[in-house]
């Protein structure tokens, strides 16, 4: 742990002296679950998950082979996957921007919780987006649907096939959307996705849901408790950020190392700590509000992985904070922390996917919606 945390020291230094260009990453130390300051949570044994009923804290063991519903079965209906693309000139939220290549930030002298990026400009984009429609849909009626960040997501769709096969969830559209390219502050996907926000939601709303609903032949529910968000990193903080600030659209999240840090750009005085400030202010202050949340973390994701020093990019104490929020506020809330397990660990992902997908829609009856 030492080792780990000198060569962060050096990092830093370094990076200080790169003078804004774009950042080393140092490999994250490795976190153990039962850490000071750690939620309780029940250890869980290696190769198993907790049921999709559990509420609460868990730990999974270091073995991460893929769930038997990750692998295509040709014996189940398969669904129809639409993909086509949106041009940001078609967009009236969201432009477009960049950050210069090879550039990054420097922290604001006076607030080390601030980055100063003065390399970002206009610029325009493409997206693709692809929806996966799943053969048990009767046309005409209002399907729920699960609206995905970073998109396609081929894997969430092979696991829909056979999770509505076997009646676990029920037949969902699933919406997978790029996002507007680049990474972290100055850039299009930072602002999309790091922005505390209901402007995100929005744009889903009023330039995505009706050109699925044009282009693939299908009628998207209105029902919040029929619409779930996901992602990973700053698309899982978005996800979360969806239903947040627009509750009346979405009741259900799920999110894989959550980027529950500070990464939002430009800086928004009302929320300083950017996505820091679900754990920190928003949750614990706010009466309660419909949402279901599934989330994730590994013992080695991310940690201080940029220029900034703020106290407020641990990823692993993040989504720890959150789960104490959560259940403190009596949210209903399912909590993995996985061992031997990176960023975003696409092994993670391949092992618990239809586990989450089953538990987010615990509780949903389509036939009285």
């Amino acid at each position: 742990m030492r080792t780990a945390l000198v060569s962060q020291s050096l990092a830093a230094v370094v990076l200080l002296l790169l003078g804004g260009r774009i950042p080393l990453l140092a490999a994250p130390p490795t976190r153990d679950p039962h850490s000071p300051g750690y939620v309780a949570a029940t250890d869980l044994p290696d190769g198993t998950l907790p049921p999709a009923t559990a509420e609460g804290n868990f730990i999974l063991g270091p073995t991460h082979r893929p769930a038997p519903e990750m692998l295509v079965n040709t014996n189940v209906p398969q669904g129809t996957v639409y993909n086509f693309t949106i041009r940001s000139a078609d967009s009236k939220f969201y432009p477009g921007i960049a950050r210069d290549p090879g550039t990054f930030g420097t922290p604001d002298p006076t607030d080390p919780a601030k980055l100063l990026v003065t390399t970002s400009h206009p610029a325009p984009y493409t997206r693709k987006v692809a929806v996966y429609v799943p053969q048990q849909y009767i046309p005409g009626t209002a399907a729920p649907f699960i609206v995905g960040a970073d998109g396609p997501d081929h894997g969430l769709f092979t696991a829909l096939d056979n999770l509505i096969a076997e009646h676990r969830v029920p037949p969902l559209i699933a919406i997978s959307i790029g996002n507007g390219s680049g990474d972290a502050q100055g850039s299009e996907r930072g602002l999309e996705y790091d922005t505390l926000s209901g402007k995100y939601a929005e744009f889903v709303e009023h330039e995505i849901l009706p050109l699925v609903e044009q282009r693939c032949g299908v009628k998207l529910t209105t029902d919040p408790d029929g619409r779930a968000s996901m992602g990973g990193s700053s698309g899982g903080s978005c996800a979360l950020i969806m239903a947040w600030y627009h509750p009346e659209l979405y009741h259900r999240v799920l999110t894989y190392s959550g980027t529950y840090v500070n990464q939002q750009w430009p800086p928004d005085p009302a929320t300083p700590h950017g996505a820091w400030e679900f754990h920190e202010h928003l949750i614990p202050e706010t009466p309660v509000k419909p949402i279901r949340l599934w989330l994730e973390v590994g013992d080695r994701d991310n940690y201080n992985p940029n220029v900034m020093r703020d106290g407020f990019h641990d990823w692993v104490v993040a989504n720890e904070r959150m789960a104490a929020v959560l259940a403190a506020r009596g949210y209903h809330y399912q909590f993995l922390f996985a061992r031997n397990a990176g960023h975003t660990d696409r092994a993670v992902k391949q092992q618990t996917l239809p586990e989450a997908l089953e538990w987010l829609w615990q509780g949903y009856s389509p036939e009285t919606k």
